[in-house]
């Protein structure tokens, strides 16, 4: 997928919605769906979940979906080179298992 606006677009097109159906459902008028679509508005995290149900989609795909492409353009904007991705993905690995808590051990 091209980035997350495209995702949008496409999912939205196989329904047969309008930009103005998938914005009433969504709550936002059809000049913001354009905006999304094109990338220069972003999706509002806070309606992941109902992307996810109007998609009939898994919701960890769509929220991974969306933060990809957050930090795909927040590297480009800072004109990262393409390591970035391999370190965040290390450091991603490390924070995922420094959280891990530690199950008791119980000796007798």
């Amino acid at each position: 997928m091209a980035s997350f606006g495209d995702y949008i677009k496409v999912e939205r097109e196989k329904r047969e919605w309008t930009q103005t159906d998938f914005g009433a459902k969504i709550g936002v008028n059809s000049s913001a769906v354009s905006r999304i679509e094109n990338g220069t508005q972003t999706f509002s995290k806070n309606k992941l979940e109902l992307l996810s149900k109007l998609f009939e989609a898994d919701k960890q795909k769509v929220v991974d979906l969306f933060f990809a492409d957050k930090f795909a353009r927040e590297a480009q904007k800072y004109h990262c080179s393409e390591t970035i991705f391999s370190v965040a993905e290390e450091t991603a690995s490390y924070i995922r298992n420094k959280n891990v808590k530690q199950g008791k051990l119980e000796l007798e």
